[in-house]
């Protein structure tokens, strides 16, 4: 009996780990900047209560804000890194928590601006903006600020609210250390009784490999292990919804649904849009279980088949060849974009590639205004991690030409955009591939991939979506829920979208909401699946040689949070605001399970 293994981060070459000291050269560097930026908390306190001197007073104040939030940002994605690859480098886990600390203090020190701007009165900023050039970029900002106006407290409440940055995320941290770093999930046993070890990294590897048993036993470990932590898990997801649903009444918002798309200016209407076109729409993955159960041959689908292969053998790409295939995919957005991504994967250093102890589950894209537009991924030479590298890409090409033309005021952008930008990448890629190969084995690879990138941005998402709404209304109501509540509620969320398609097993099945920390982004999951509505829209656009197509994508990657999240994509060239995009990705699937079904017999 044989145990495969895992190396440790510092064993890896170089150059697949990314370039942690383009950031800061030195732990004792990132700790001096930290230091520093400490102290000249005080100077950015200075400002507080001189706004209404006149633009002079208010363009020091917000270049000053600018400045040292860039500073804090750059701190805070170095103080990530480390941990992120090693969960249980305690050094790393301290720094990570100093850096978010020091963020709290920031957003406390920088808390009086937006009172001050409101107390000034909007005609008075107006004729400020207009006549001094140095202030004219802020009209959003200031448009932004008046339309939340009724939600902004006072500076003693926004400064209270600011510290609480801190403490309130802890929740999210205490799930990555639980799940991260001091989970121990059982070896999986493959058919022939050779072992292999299951981590958050190394999971999905299992799940999607020929051997069922293999399957089954690391798929029943791995959630029996949450299933342990069931209470624990519940009362910190519930903690995390507490502080939400406190904020949301600080700010006297009506609902936290509400709240959390006031910010981005997106209409209630469009998440339960979602929710209502999914259910309605379900019938569609009812068939994909059917054809995915006669393709593999078995009497019951059960949930760790979802992601078995169906091809026989499945064609390996090597790190290096999937960077050249997704450049391939993307060249009808020009030779500068698809050169920028070539350099940011094979000399730039901007991605962690390959699985190792302790690395976080998943995959994400981090960075700041002056750092590279990093990647954390876990990659494993198949089509799936190809796919994964390019939405991560997706990401990264975002904030990097965000970052390249928006002042640091500017330099985010909302989920609701940023997820389409990621399944924008995928969508352009498979398309490519799937017009392009000639090979059944490699054909069928990249439909399968396609499913499972459909399962998790337009099932799992959108159930979680469900999930999370009915976890918040409870909270909301003052009935909050229990571990068996939250098991019960997703066991049959589950039961619906399977449609009789796929066994559930209601426990191990239920406790699929503790396996994602998504949710501790409130009512984050559900741009997944807006973001990948609009992706195939307007990768359809772009490689059907609409006329400027490819740079109206480009003019949205730019504006960043310079215009509302639902204007930004009618610049891309889709409109939001109506379920045609929702009901568009749904025709989209619907073709895949048709070829799909062809090409299995």
């Amino acid at each position: 009996m044989s145990t495969q293994t895992i190396p440790a981060h510092s064993d890896i070459d170089p150059k697949y780990t990314w370039n942690a000291p383009s950031v800061f050269p030195s732990d004792a560097a990132w700790d001096a900047e930290c230091v520093s930026v400490a102290q000249d908390l005080a100077g950015l306190r200075a400002y507080q209560g001189r706004l209404a001197e006149g633009p002079d007073a208010l363009a020091e104040a917000v270049t000053a804000i600018e400045h040292l939030f860039r500073r804090v940002y750059k701190l805070y994605a170095y103080a990530g890194m480390a941990y992120a690859v090693d969960t249980t480098d305690q050094a790393a886990a301290k720094r990570n928590g100093r850096a978010q600390a020091l963020f709290g203090q920031t957003a406390a020190a920088a808390a009086f601006f937006d009172p001050e701007l409101l107390a000034l009165g909007e005609p008075t900023l107006r004729r400020w903006l207009a006549e001094d050039a140095r202030l004219a970029y802020l009209d959003h900002y200031v448009d932004n600020l008046f339309r939340k106006q009724a939600h902004i407290r006072s500076a003693e409440v926004e400064e209270l609210l600011g510290l609480l940055a801190d403490p309130f995320g802890n929740t999210a941290m205490t799930q990555s250390m639980l799940a991260d770093a001091d989970f121990k999930f059982p070896f999986a046993v493959a058919g022939d009784g050779t072992q292999r070890p299951v981590t958050q990294g190394a999971l999905g590897e299992i799940l999607s490999g020929p051997d069922r048993e293999a399957r089954r036993t690391a798929w029943e470990g791995y959630m029996d292990t949450y299933l342990a932590h069931k209470n624990t898990l519940a009362s910190n997801l519930m903690t995390s919804v507490k502080n939400y649903v406190f904020t949301m009444r600080a700010r006297r918002h009506a609902s936290t649904l509400e709240m959390a798309l006031h910010g981005p200016n997106i209409p209630v209407a469009v998440y339960r849009n979602l929710i209502d076109t999914f259910k309605k729409n379900l019938p569609t993955w009812h068939r994909y279980w059917q054809v995915r159960r006669r393709a593999l041959g078995v009497e019951t689908l059960e949930p760790y088949d979802i992601w078995a292969p169906l091809a026989k053998t499945r064609p390996q790409i090597p790190y290096a060849q999937a960077v050249a295939t997704i450049c391939d995919g993307l060249a009808p957005l020009g030779q500068a974009y698809v050169e920028t991504v070539r350099r940011g994967c094979l000399q730039d250093r901007w991605v962690d590639v390959y699985p190792c102890q302790g690395k976080m589950g998943g995959a994400f894209s981090s960075g700041a205004p002056d750092t590279f537009p990093f990647i954390m991924m876990s990659y494993t030479d198949e089509v799936f991690s190809m796919s994964t590298l390019a939405h991560e890409l997706g990401h990264s090409m975002h904030s990097y030409l965000t970052w390249q033309n928006q002042p640091a005021l500017y330099s985010d952008y909302t989920m609701f955009v940023a997820e389409t930008a990621s399944n924008f990448h995928q969508a352009m890629v498979r398309a490519h591939l799937l017009e392009t190969a000639t090979d059944p084995a490699f054909l069928l690879g990249t439909l399968e991939e396609a499913m499972s990138n459909f399962h998790r941005y337009f099932f799992i998402m959108p159930t979680l979506a469900q999930f999370e709404l009915a976890v918040h209304e409870a909270e909301e109501r003052g009935e909050g829920m229990s571990a068996d509540d939250m098991i019960g509620l997703m066991a049959d969320l589950f039961s619906e979208g399977y449609g009789g398609g796929v066994h559930v097993d209601r426990e191990r099945t239920g406790i699929t909401w503790a396996t994602f920390s998504h949710l501790y982004a409130d009512y984050y999951v559900f741009n997944y699946a807006t973001g990948i509505s609009a992706a195939n829209a307007l990768a359809l656009r772009v490689r059907s040689g609409t006329p400027g197509a490819a740079d109206d994508y480009l003019r949205f990657l730019k504006a960043g949070n310079s215009l509302y999240p639902v204007d930004a994509l009618k610049v891309a060239g889709v409109d939001m605001t109506t379920p045609a995009p929702v009901e568009a990705a749904f025709a989209v699937l619907a073709g895949l399970v048709d070829r799909l079904e062809k090409l299995v017999g």
